[in-house]
């Protein structure tokens, strides 16, 4: 892992007026033309994912049997196999080409007989993406690993069901996605976001509730923001609704600024691509980068009361496993 410069372009973006609903405003973003070559992504690329010959929790076999480049994003919620996992980190896949991606764990109470892979309407939850980049960010420096923290997760998945007052048999985080479709209002205000978006030269976006940004997300070209538009609106509609003052563009900005100050810790990706990772005591975030063209970022603002936490995760996935063999 080498030092290099940080992310690129973020100081040559133009920020849009935002669209809120249910206390979530997400603030369009454009981001500069990109010299990427044609890459596909989502449910139409092609795509297939399965659990390794001798299965393990934090890892899944992909295959891109197209001769077009595939775009595998971080957060991104895959359902069945042995148990629902999200993607560790953005990886970006060769043609006709096989790759190991390390995943985590987002269900806790299966480890049975192995389903066909689907993708979950939703990314992710953003609290337990947040908490798991911090993971592999640390993961990375101690161990040059992409694991994040299992147990970490499994208690995040646990307290997020809680507070959404959801009982899953299994512990499961795509349960909290059907618990808030029985909610006619936050069916409304994602069918209208899915709708709107995105706009015509938008790449990206900003997401804030209340007066905090807490996440960016940002592609290299529009057609991949929109092959996941809706699965990201949702998962950031999952949060329960607030009601305060509304951020600024000019909260944006200095996001935005503050991401593009901080220096990049650089290392090849797992597939095509260079990973660019940063962080300070309010942000983490990464991007892989292709051609000094960014194919994908994402970066999570922390809580003010939540800090840094600068030691190692201490609950490996490894145990993960042996942990979920036992169940």
């Amino acid at each position: 892992m080498a030092f290099g410069p940080s992310i690129p372009h973020l100081q040559h973006v133009t920020i849009g007026k935002p669209i809120t609903r249910l206390g979530v405003s997400f603030f369009p973003i454009d981001y500069p033309a990109s010299s990427l070559p044609e890459i596909s992504t989502g449910s139409s690329s092609g795509l297939v994912v399965e659990e390794l010959g001798s299965a393990e929790v934090p890892t899944l076999s992909v295959y891109n049997p197209t001769k077009t480049p595939v775009l595998i994003v971080e957060g991104e919620h895959f359902l069945g196999g042995k148990q629902n996992r999200s993607v560790n980190t953005t990886v970006l896949v060769s043609g006709k080409t096989k790759l190991n991606i390390p995943v985590t764990c987002l269900e806790q109470g299966r480890w049975g007989r192995s389903r066909e892979y689907t993708r979950a309407p939703s990314f992710t939850p953003a609290r337990i993406r947040a908490l798991n980049q911090q993971a592999v960010d640390a993961n990375r420096r101690a161990y040059n690993s992409h694991e994040g923290d299992q147990g970490q997760v499994w208690n995040a998945v646990h307290e997020f069901l809680s507070d959404a007052g959801l009982a899953s048999p299994t512990s499961a985080a795509a349960d909290a996605d059907r618990g808030a479709e029985r909610d006619a209002s936050w069916r409304r205000a994602v069918e209208e976001l899915s709708a709107l978006g995105p706009l015509p030269r938008q790449c990206g976006f900003a997401v804030a509730r209340e007066k905090r940004i807490g996440a960016i997300e940002l592609f290299g070209a529009r057609k991949l923001l929109k092959a996941h538009w809706s699965s990201l609106v949702r998962s950031y509609m999952l949060e329960p609704p607030l009601l305060g003052d509304r951020p600024s563009r000019k909260a944006v900005r200095a996001a935005l600024k503050k991401l593009g100050s901080l220096t990049a810790e650089t290392s090849p990706g797992i597939g095509l691509g260079i990973e660019h990772r940063v962080r300070d005591r309010s942000v983490v975030g990464h991007a892989l980068v292709l051609s000094e063209s960014v194919v994908h970022c994402s970066a999570f603002w922390r809580k003010r009361n939540q800090g840094y936490q600068r030691g190692i995760p201490q609950t490996r996935t490894v145990h993960g496993l042996r942990e979920a063999m036992a169940m």
